[in-house]
């Protein structure tokens, strides 16, 4: 299982693994999503498996789904990983 760790918002800071951001600015980095996404994708067709997930980097992390959902084509969907996507409720 792949899951997200270590972001909190404390203070009026977002801290995630790489470190402590201003919420002013969003702590995404797509370059780092696609490499996430590429490595996802070399793993999951070694063991022929699917990924399921929400939109990820569309919450704390401040992405948008306009910039994320073309990295999750370009990667699993090309690498013929099957991938289905969850529209998860609001709290």
């Amino acid at each position: 299982m792949v899951a997200q760790h270590g972001i909190a918002v404390r203070g009026g800071k977002v801290r995630t693994a790489t470190g402590i951001h201003d919420t002013d600015v969003p702590p995404i980095r797509y370059d780092a999503v696609r490499e996430c996404l590429e490595t996802l994708t070399i793993h999951a067709r070694e063991l022929a498996a699917s990924v399921h997930m929400p939109r990820i980097g569309c919450g704390v992390a401040g992405g948008t789904w306009d910039r994320i959902e073309p990295l999750i084509t370009a990667t699993l969907c090309a690498g013929d990983v099957p991938t289905t996507i969850y529209d998860l409720k609001p709290r």
